[in-house]
């Protein structure tokens, strides 16, 4: 910051004690000269001269006189004036704010792989959990054994021909229309729960065996079995007599849409 101007009127003020003992200084070596001038008439008169040294030393005495002192020493306050220094260059401040920028992707890069280990160590610890669990539930609760009848028909393997939609069909030929459908129908159930898995039970009706087939099975086999279900049942609940074609459609199929793993669905 700039420092106080005193301004003229302090110079003069400062100037007027130094200009009276400018005056006072002239008075006192005007007497000095005098005196000298009376010693050295003094001196005259008696044949003796003042030496060097006694100048001197009157000379000196008036030099240390602080009243006959041309010179003085003055305090003046002023303010302090600050160094302003110039803003640094652009590129400077982009550099510094790019390695700034840097330094907290650093380390909020390092955070980041931290929380994303931690998230897959736990993830990691409730699969295993988890498999752990179902491992556990499956030793100590093993599948049921497959039902060897559903309702009153029996659906064992052994009971049944080994090609039922033929067999069906000479039955019937033969006028014996109700154990025709009775072994299309209890074949279909056993090649759906020794074949393809189906988790059909004793207690299951006709239409939760349709059903279970459904989410089991393709499309066209389990299409087959749901028009199979519904011959049967309008033959033995509703009493009526399908038709022929119809029936031996059946017949014809049977072995080609129900006769291996080929009908489970590819996610079994």
């Amino acid at each position: 910051m700039p420092s106080a101007d005193p301004g003229p009127s302090a110079a003069r003020r400062l100037n007027r004690p130094r200009a009276a003992s400018t005056a006072l200084a002239a008075v006192f070596l005007l007497a000095a000269v005098f005196l000298l001038g009376l010693s050295g008439a003094g001196a005259a008169r008696s044949g003796e001269l003042p030496s060097r040294g006694e100048v001197n030393a009157i000379v000196e005495g008036l030099r240390a006189d602080p009243d006959l002192k041309t010179t003085r020493r003055a305090r003046i306050l002023h303010f302090k004036q600050t160094e302003q220094k110039a803003p640094p260059p652009w590129w400077d401040q982009s550099r510094r704010w790019t390695a700034e920028a840097f330094a907290w992707l650093a380390a909020t890069s390092r955070s980041l792989i931290w929380l994303l280990g931690a998230l897959a160590v736990a993830l990691i610890l409730v699969s295993v959990r988890r498999w752990s669990k179902e491992r556990a539930d499956a030793e100590a609760d093993p599948l049921p054994p497959l039902p060897s009848q559903v309702g009153i028909l029996d659906v064992r393997p052994e009971s049944l021909p080994d090609r039922i939609g033929a067999h069906a069909r000479s039955l019937w030929q033969r006028g014996e229309q109700l154990a025709c459908l009775s072994l299309l129908y209890r074949g279909a159930l056993s090649r759906l729960i020794h074949v393809h898995c189906v988790p059909i039970r004793a207690a299951h009706t006709e239409s939760e065996c349709v059903r279970l087939a459904q989410g089991r099975l393709q499309q066209d086999p389990a299409a087959f079995f749901a028009r199979l279900v519904s011959v049967w049942q309008l033959a033995v609940y509703a009493g009526r007599a399908p038709e022929a074609d119809r029936v031996l459609s059946l017949c014809d199929q049977f072995d080609l849409l129900l006769g291996g793993s080929t009908a489970a669905k590819d996610a079994h």
